[in-house]
């Protein structure tokens, strides 16, 4: 097996090296919006501008479009395997033993969640695009964050790998 096939190069989950592996892309439709925006407003400046000047706009804005939404959705979401299994959000992580408790958040109660509710010291990993959450009840005394909430398109995959199955 090459080591293409292990990597997971999409919002997919993988179970191969790691217990869980998500990567919270944007949704595919958002690529052919954006380009299209992008070529419009490249448009806009070729109208005010005439000869080389009016290729350059469409040659110099193709790249904000792709690092824009690449950018967006670089957020990934991994629980290793192994004895020292730790959660990792971003750069953020955590030793699974310190989740004390775990439960999915599906996306008609995100905005409660994340409304008046919304601990002012909770870690908060939120991407509107994804809908589901899960909340991560931390149990150490030496952090002041009383809890994780981090978007996943697989809440149950996630609190699978975690050790804390969903009820």
């Amino acid at each position: 097996m090459s080591d293409e096939s292990a990597s997971t190069t999409t919002d997919r989950t993988a179970t191969s090296a790691t217990g869980y592996s998500e990567r919270l892309r944007v949704p595919w439709w958002w690529w052919p919006i954006a380009f299209a925006l992008t070529g419009l407003l490249a448009a806009e400046i070729h109208l005010g501008a005439p000869g080389v000047r009016s290729w350059l706009p469409y040659l110099l804005l193709l790249p904000v479009p792709i690092m824009t939404l690449h950018w967006l959705g670089r957020l990934p979401v991994t629980v290793g395997s192994g004895a020292d299994r730790e959660l990792r959000v971003g750069r953020a992580h955590i030793p699974v033993r310190l989740i004390a408790r775990a439960a999915a958040i599906p996306a008609t109660a995100k905005s409660a969640a994340l409304g008046r509710q919304l601990d002012p010291a909770a870690f908060v990993q939120h991407r509107p695009w994804v809908g589901p959450m899960v909340l991560l009840v931390i149990d150490d005394p030496t952090d002041p964050t009383p809890y994780w909430l981090v978007s996943t398109r697989h809440p149950d995959q996630l609190l699978a790998a975690l050790g804390r199955p969903s009820r």
